[in-house]
C-alpha cells in the first residue's frame, strides 16, 4: 500500500473512524485501535504508528463524546478529571522515553500482555447492578492519592505503548476503585480530550524523523466522526454490557498484535 495512494487513505480514514466509535462507545483513548490497525497498514512499524497514534490524540476529538455523556447524565467529576491528568504527564514521558530503548518486536508483544492482564481484570470484576446502585463508589469520593496513581499507571502505557491510556484509566478506575462503569468512561474521555499525551509525542519526535502528517490529519478527521457515534449508542446501553463489550474489545486488539508479531515479525532462525 502506498503512502497518501487512494487505498490508503481510504484504509488510514477507516481506522480512524472505527477508532473513534469504538473510543466513543467504550470510552476508551482511541490508540487501543489505531496502534495495530496503523502498524498493519504502515507494514509493522511499531514505533511509527505509536507516534501517530499520540499526535492525533493532541487533539480533543473525544470532547464531543464527553458531552454527549454528560447530557445523559454521566458527567465526569472535575475533581478526579484534575487528580487524573496530573499524574499522567509524568507517566506519558516517562513511557515514552522507554518505549524509544525497546525493539519493535518487544514493544508488540509487551502490548499484548498489557492487553491480556487488563482483560482479566476487567472481566472478573463482579457485575454491578446498576450505575445507579454504584453510585456510592463514585470517583468523587475516591482518595486523590489513588486518583493520581490511576494517571501515572495511565500515562506510562500511554507513553509506553502510544494507546493514550483510557483503557487503563477505565480498568483502574471500574475494577480496583469500583466507579461505575460510566463514570469512568466518561472520565477516560474527558483526560482524553486534554493534549496530556504532549510529553510523549515531544520525545516520539525528537528520537525519530517524525510521524507521517497526512496520516495523522486523515486519523483525526475518522477520530471526530466516529466518537459521537459511539458515544450515542453508549448512552443507551447498561453497565454490564459496556464491560462485556469492553472486554471483548481488549481480547480482539491482543489477538490482532499477536498476529503481528507472528507474521510481521518472525523469530529468526
Amino acid at each position: 500500500m502506498v503512502y497518501g495512494g487512494v487505498d490508503y487513505v481510504v484504509a488510514v480514514s477507516a481506522i480512524g473512524l472505527i477508532a473513534g466509535t469504538i473510543s466513543g462507545l467504550l470510552g476508551v483513548t482511541p490508540g487501543g485501535i489505531l496502534v495495530p490497525g496503523l502498524a498493519l497498514v504502515s507494514g509493522g512499524d511499531q514505533h511509527q504508528a505509536q507516534a501517530v497514534s499520540l499526535v492525533a490524540q493532541l487533539l480533543p476529538t473525544s470532547l464531543a463524546g464527553s458531552r454527549v455523556y454528560r447530557h445523559a447524565g454521566h458527567a465526569a467529576p472535575g475533581r478526579s478529571v484534575l487528580l487524573v491528568a496530573s499524574g499522567f504527564l509524568p507517566g506519558a514521558y516517562l513511557g515514552a522515553r522507554g518505549a524509544l530503548l525497546l525493539s519493535d518486536r518487544i514493544l508488540r508483544w509487551a502490548f499484548v500482555a498489557y492487553l491480556v492482564i487488563l482483560a482479566i481484570s476487567v472481566a472478573a470484576k463482579e457485575p454491578a447492578q446498576n450505575d445507579v446502585a454504584a453510585t456510592s463508589a463514585s470517583s468523587s469520593r475516591t482518595s486523590a492519592i489513588a486518583l493520581g496513581l490511576v494517571g501515572v499507571a495511565a500515562g506510562a502505557s500511554s507513553g509506553l505503548l502510544g494507546i493514550g491510556g483510557g483503557l487503563a484509566i477505565i480498568a483502574l478506575l471500574s475494577v480496583v476503585l469500583t466507579v461505575p462503569q460510566h463514570e469512568a468512561q466518561a472520565i477516560s474521555l474527558v483526560v482524553g480530550a486534554l493534549p496530556l499525551s504532549l510529553p510523549a509525542v515531544v520525545v516520539y519526535v525528537a528520537g525519530q524523523a517524525g510521524p507521517p502528517w497526512l496520516t495523522c490529519a486523515v486519523v483525526v478527521c475518522g477520530l471526530l466522526v466516529g466518537n459521537v457515534v459511539g458515544s450515542r449508542v453508549a448512552t443507551r446501553l447498561n453497565a454490564d454490557a459496556l464491560r462485556r463489550y469492553f472486554v471483548l474489545l481488549i481480547f480482539i486488539m491482543a489477538a490482532l498484535m499477536a498476529y503481528q508479531g507472528v507474521v510481521l515479525t518472525p523469530v529468526q532462525p
